[in-house]
């Protein structure tokens, strides 16, 4: 079902058995006298991926970042996050806590200066897990979830740094399912890979939606259209429209959707 919501807006509904993993109810991001997102109210469902596009500056990355509370210190929030039945954005929220379920893979890959298997044993060793046998088995299920086990499974060793971008962002999706995570955000993951990098990276996406929902940003509207699901479209701070990733790109309702899907945009 379609609310539309004025002549500024469209936004996709779900029934109410449709499980929901993540949902904002009129989000508002200041940064300082800078009013960047106004009214982001979006339900995200489970075991999909959303993919979030629109212009440079047009609020993608802030709102995605204020869903794990990226933003805090940096900006004011206001409005509700719910996450199985809490809200996330009250200040009663175990931050830490909150982001292992919440996960989160950014632009440019950032792995530790440690190695491969460290880099996924290390933050378990954090969470307090000592047995090296779970540890390991952590370590060679989240490598082949992201799709890179088979490439470093005989040198786990090695520096992370010595891998390529591809490799390092794969890494970096491992070191967040080990967390095992709910929700995983990732805010244009692939935007420092090449062609065939990518290509690896959005197999690995899409074979992970079953178990995980995804929420991606991205500059490119080809990868939004292969990847996604759904896709919300915003422009200058304001979520414009939201549906099925084929009618956004097929049948949008909103006229400024249609010039920015089309290329008839800026």
């Amino acid at each position: 079902m379609v609310e539309k919501v004025n002549k500024e807006k469209s936004i996709l509904t779900f029934p109410a058995d449709r499980e929901i993993a993540l949902e904002t109810k009129n989000v508002q991001v200041y940064y300082g006298d800078n009013h960047a997102m106004h009214d982001a109210s979006l339900q995200f469902p489970r075991y999909s991926i959303t993919a979030l596009i629109g212009a440079s500056g047009s609020g993608k990355s802030t709102y995605l970042r204020s869903l794990n509370r990226m933003n805090d210190g940096i900006a004011r929030v206001d409005g509700e996050i719910m996450y199985r039945g809490l809200n996330i954005n009250s200040n009663e929220v175990d931050i830490y806590q909150m982001r292992r379920r919440i996960g989160m893979v950014f632009q440019r890959p950032n792995p530790f200066a440690k190695s491969i298997h460290n880099n996924i044993s290390f933050p378990l060793h954090e969470m307090g897990i000592k047995d090296k046998s779970k540890i390991n088995e952590i370590v060679e299920s989240s490598l082949k979830q992201a799709a890179l086990w088979d490439e470093v499974k005989d040198d786990l060793g090695r520096s992370a740094l010595s891998l390529s971008g591809g490799q390092q962002q794969r890494l970096c999706i491992a070191r967040s399912l080990a967390m095992n995570p709910d929700i995983l955000l990732m805010d244009e993951p692939a935007s420092a890979l090449d062609p065939i990098s990518t290509y690896k990276l959005e197999m690995t996406l899409s074979d992970l939606k079953d178990q995980y929902t995804i929420i991606i940003v991205t500059h490119s509207m080809e990868q939004a259209s292969r990847l996604s699901d759904y896709t919300a479209f915003l422009h200058m701070g304001k979520i414009v429209e939201f549906d099925t990733t084929k009618n956004v790109f097929t049948n949008p309702t909103m006229k400024l959707t249609e010039d920015y899907v089309s290329g008839n945009f800026g």
